[in-house]
Formats: C-alpha cells, sequence, structure tokens
C-alpha cells in the first residue's frame, strides 16, 4: 500500500508518518509540504491513500480533494484537520472525501481509518457521526454557507475572525484584491453586507 500525506508542517508529517509505520514494511510513504507538490508526486505515481490537511497553504485542502478525485477518483483521500466541526465534514465528503479525521485524534484512530478506507468504506469518528446526526436533524433547509465553494468557505471563516484582507492574502499566498473578489462573493452568496454580520452567522452557527 502506497500513502502520501500532505501537510505544510513537517512535525505533523513525522508524527504520521511514525504511527503508519506500524502498518508493517510493504507500506510505502510519501510526503508533500503543499498541494502542489502532492499533485506533481501524483502525477508522477499514484498513491491508495492520501492524507490531506485541509488548512494548506496556497491550494486549499478542498480544491485539492476536487482536484485529485477528478484527475485521480481511484485515490482514497482521508481529510485531516485541526477543526472537528461538522460542516467541514459535510463539505469534504460531498467532494468525494473517504473520510474525515480530526489531528488530536489522529494517534488513536489514524490506523483504524486507514485500515476502514482501504478496504473501501467511509470513515468518520464516533464523536463526529454523533454531531453529523444532530447537525442534519437540526434543519433539513440547506444553510447560507453550504453553497460555498471550499476556497471561499475558507476565507469566510478567516473574516469571521477578524482577519484583515492583507492577513488572508498572506496565509493562503493570493493578493489582497483576489481575497476582496471573494469576500463580494460571498457576501453576495449568503446575502450579508457586513464583516460584522457574517462573523454573527459564523458563531450562530458553530463555524467559529
Amino acid at each position: 500500500m502506497k500513502i502520501l500525506i500532505c501537510d505544510d508542517h513537517k512535525i505533523v508529517r513525522d508524527g504520521l508518518k511514525q504511527i503508519l509505520q506500524q502498518l508493517g514494511g510493504g507500506t510505502l510513504i510519501e510526503e508533500a509540504g503543499d498541494g502542489y507538490e502532492a499533485l506533481n508526486l501524483l502525477k508522477k505515481s499514484q498513491c491508495d491513500i492520501l492524507l490531506l490537511d485541509i488548512s494548506l497553504p496556497g491550494m486549499t485542502g478542498m480544491e485539492i480533494l476536487q482536484s485529485v478525485k477528478a484527475k485521480w477518483p481511484a485515490v482514497n483521500v482521508l481529510m485531516l484537520s485541526m477543526m472537528p466541526q461538522e460542516q467541514y465534514a459535510i463539505l469534504a465528503l460531498k467532494l468525494g472525501a473517504s473520510g474525515y479525521l480530526t489531528k488530536d485524534t489522529a494517534s488513536e484512530e489514524l490506523l483504524l481509518a486507514i485500515r476502514k478506507v482501504s478496504e473501501g468504506g467511509k470513515y468518520i469518528s464516533h464523536t463526529l457521526a454523533e454531531s453529523l446526526a444532530l447537525h442534519l436533524t437540526k434543519d433539513t433547509n440547506k444553510l447560507k454557507h453550504e453553497s460555498l465553494s471550499g476556497r471561499e468557505f475558507e476565507i469566510m471563516i478567516k473574516l469571521a475572525n477578524g482577519k484583515s484582507l492583507q492577513e488572508i492574502g498572506n496565509e493562503l499566498f493570493i493578493s489582497d484584491k483576489t481575497v476582496s473578489t471573494y469576500r463580494s462573493r460571498i457576501m453576495e452568496k449568503m446575502d450579508l453586507s457586513k464583516n460584522a454580520e457574517l462573523t454573527r452567522y459564523c458563531l450562530e452557527h458553530n463555524l467559529i
């Protein structure tokens, strides 16, 4: 089995590799520090499972997920995130992810998730499954933020947390103007006009 780890923090990649070594000598592990490097490695040789961080510089994890599933649908993608919110998991699964795992539970659940995904199943933690069930039963109507793309969703969260256009641009390696364009698109889709309204919405829906 070949596994590709995509995370921009070396200490995280090293920790994941240490866990994955328990799978045995037949497992080949590669690593990438960002989405562009991951896609280049996949062009050379596909992997069985891609461990993909959601928050990455340049391309977001959601954008990489979409690109991978479009080009290499056979690759199983297991999303890794610091964010346990069910909204992220729902979006990732809708985009074709085989599972969603928070980094704080990776040491306990990663091997189980790898085995389940490699057998063709889907993996989400028991805690997250309960949150998803509650989320789905709360309201059958589509929420405003569910119409956003992966990049728009990520920028919405950063704006709601009070980050400036310049700060967001620096984090995502895009220009302030591009961030401003995304902001306008987000506001239009969500029928909002001010950042304060965006923050209130995110708080009300437990997004931040």
